[in-house]
């Protein structure tokens, strides 16, 4: 690999040759970097969904509370009634789990749904909103 250079243009060609390598060897690196990745991802959504039903998102407790509250009834109560006792453990401790983390996502969502359905916008009652829109039609015909 030791090659004799007689002039410093060759020890040019050869060192931009080089760098020319080094890029396309990095290139390759990435692209399998990316396909790993690629073939990674069921595992690592499984292990995903593996925390969420082993572990309680803590992150809004009321909600969790009233999810628990309904798992409890709904499930260990008359689902799992006549199931045997580890049954009746497990699936809500895992149901449990896994609605904290939902609720956790989609609490966002759920709220501006409620807030539309309560016809707030923004803080204001839908009464001030009327009132304010009929303020400015009033000021836009004294204008005209």
């Amino acid at each position: 690999m030791s090659k004799r250079f007689t002039s410093y243009n060759e020890l040019l060609k050869e060192k931009q040759q080089l760098e020319v390598l080094l890029q396309a060897q990095k290139q390759v690196i990435r692209y399998d970097v990316d396909e790993i990745k690629l073939k990674l991802q069921p595992l690592k959504e499984g292990l995903e969904f593996l925390k969420k039903i082993t572990t309680k998102d803590k992150t809004s407790l009321l909600l969790d509370l009233g999810s628990d509250i309904a798992i409890n009834t709904l499930v260990k109560n008359f689902i799992l009634s006549k199931a045997g006792w580890l049954t009746r453990i497990v699936v809500p401790f895992f149901l449990k789990n896994y609605s904290s983390h939902f609720i956790a996502e989609q609490k966002d969502k759920w709220l501006e749904k409620l807030r539309s359905w309560l016809g707030h916008k923004n803080g204001k009652d839908h009464h001030d909103e009327e009132e304010e829109n009929r303020q400015g039609s009033d000021k836009s015909t004294d204008e005209g």
